[in-house]
């Protein structure tokens, strides 16, 4: 029973943070590592302890399968050479950069562990970032950052567990660990798409056989990035890129015109999954901090000089990964920049001005978040031959206070940065949905006009004109509201009838809008966070439209 009331307790203070979020000016992940913190505080005395395996399947897959599916694929696709190029390349460099300082700064921390530190610090939270910026990011930039986000938690976390695997075994060969890496990756990528194809089909086949009840889909849905993750390191490759791999592919199945109700109850599952798989990581960082201060400290006969020395580790590790980011962004922009402007922005001032500042803004929106700390309360806590982990305590500090840093400078950098930055005005914003929206009502009134609608057997003429006049009030109005059901059965039956032909006719309009709105996604005259917007509002009319299905009876 402890273990339950724990997570109750832990999902309480989550929903109390998002609350106590509208009150204090701090980022979230702030405000839920102090509040773990607190009740980690002796006159509360919650502790959790942590198996390292069990903590990475939990949170892992689930968090990596919610951000490739949420990232716009068509933008990833444009913005793909600056995003592959930070989310691979830029791990590297910072592995093999930041490892190498790490060891030097500390001669402690073994080679191994120093990388697999840099590694696990590699990945970027763009979730942070668009909670921060309050959406005056320039979109494209936004994309760059997400896509990033995405890739790097897959790539850093891959070489996060080689470092590991190095220091267990003590033994390292480069050649081998980029051949390995390659394997594992192209498998995990490989099995993700394959088994997320599978689930498709057994979907499809359910559909198919009438079995299209949205629970039972959305179940399916949640149980898909673990059995990826499983599957897929059961074979010996990759179970973090096929948690991502999963999620890209299954954001365009969710996008079928006969899962609407299952988009609606997805959608809510996944944000509130989301929400508080994201929520409890950061509230076990703050419940595991006093443990970890304890144990980096106790051996200290000076424990202010000790927890100097700490802050400075802290400090240090931060300035420089966010130097190597800051340099490898302008190196990379400087040669780019002769070739096309990917990042699609322009500014106005002096020469040199946007390459200072875009790179500037890149570095401090490196925010490190809950795929680091996850990947860092899993190191394990013994190595192979029974001895403790080197210096396990100090690096899972070095990580805790590396994402504390990285929000604190991006909430009081990035607003002095962005400030003047010219972003795209909602006003532009509201003009492309409501041209969207514009083609979609054609295509329903086009599908309207050649709608014939069969009158009821026995139907007088006054039946008729109502039909009718139905038909050319939805055609104006496109929704609209049928009076109250009168006293009379009779009445009461015309007037079931009447509402069934309009819900009907309602339904196949709304289809047609969103085949159009397929179509202009095909065709690339809109992008994915559009589409996303408009077919979420469609799906939300159509369930209040069938919502009224038993209205008359």
């Amino acid at each position: 029973m402890q273990t339950v009331y724990t997570v109750l307790i832990l999902l309480l203070v989550v929903g109390g943070t998002r609350l106590a979020a509208q009150l204090i000016p701090l980022p979230l992940p702030l405000i839920q590592i102090a509040a773990g913190a607190a009740l980690a505080w002796p006159s509360l005395g919650l502790h959790v302890g942590l198996d390292p395996e069990l903590f990475m399947f939990l949170f892992i897959p689930p968090l990596l399968f919610a951000d490739g599916w949420r990232m716009p694929k068509g933008e990833f696709w444009k913005m793909r050479w600056p995003i592959l190029t930070l989310a691979f390349a830029l791990v590297l460099f910072t592995v093999v950069g930041g490892g190498a300082f790490i060891h030097l700064l500390i001669p402690e921390i073994p080679w191994a562990a120093a990388f697999a530190l840099a590694a696990v610090l590699s990945p970027t939270d763009a979730l942070a970032v668009s909670a921060i910026a309050q959406n005056r990011l320039p979109k494209r930039l936004m994309h760059v950052l997400q896509g990033e986000a995405l890739m790097n938690d897959a790539s850093g976390l891959v070489a996060f567990k080689f470092a590991i695997a190095a220091a267990l075994t003590g033994t390292f060969s480069l050649v081998d660990a980029s051949l390995n890496f390659l394997l594992v990756a192209i498998g995990g990528l490989a099995s993700g798409v394959l088994i997320s194809w599978l689930l498709g089909r057994i979907r499809a086949w359910m559909i198919r056989r009438g079995w299209d009840d949205p629970a039972t889909h959305v179940v399916l849905m949640l149980l898909l990035p673990f059995a990826c993750y499983m599957i897929a390191e059961e074979l010996g490759v990759s179970g973090i890129l096929a948690a991502v791999a999963a999620g890209m592919m299954q954001s365009w199945a969710d996008l079928l015109p006969r899962q609407t109700n299952t988009r609606l109850l997805n959608r809510s599952v996944w944000s509130m999954l989301e929400f508080a798989f994201n929520g409890v990581v950061f509230l076990l960082l703050g419940l595991q901090l006093p443990d970890i201060l304890k144990s980096v400290a106790h051996h200290a006969d000076d424990v202010m000089w000790r927890s100097s020395l700490l802050l400075f580790y802290v400090l240090a590790v931060y300035a420089v990964l966010l130097l190597l980011r800051f340099g490898w962004v302008w190196c990379y922009w400087k040669v780019s920049v002769r070739f096309e402007q990917w990042w699609g922005i322009e500014l106005g001032g002096k020469a040199g001005e946007p390459v200072l500042r875009l790179s500037a803004i890149s570095a401090l929106g490196g925010v490190r978040g809950a795929v680091t700390l996850a990947g860092v309360l899993s190191v394990p806590l013994l190595l192979l031959d029974g001895t403790a982990f080197p210096q396990r305590d100090l690096i899972i500090f070095i990580a805790a206070g590396v994402i504390l840093v990285s929000l604190l400078s991006a909430t009081i950098g990035l607003p002095i940065l962005l400030r003047g930055l010219p972003v795209r005005s909602n006003d532009q914003r509201e003009l492309e949905v409501q041209a969207v929206w514009r083609k979609t009502a054609a295509a329903a009134i086009h599908l309207l006009e050649s709608e014939e609608l069969p009158a009821s057997e026995g139907a007088d003429a006054e039946e008729t004109a109502r039909l009718a006049e139905m038909k050319a009030k939805l055609m104006a109005e496109y929704r609209h509201e049928l009076d109250p059901a009168p006293d009379s059965k009779e009445a009461r039956e015309r007037a079931r009838a009447l509402e069934l032909a309009d819900q009907a006719l309602r339904i196949k309009a709304l289809r047609a809008q969103r085949l159009e709105l397929y179509r202009m996604r095909r065709e690339h005259e809109i992008d994915d966070e559009t589409m996303r917007e408009v077919l979420g509002e469609l799906d939300n009319q159509e369930a209040w439209v069938t919502s009224k299905a038993g209205r008359w009876v």
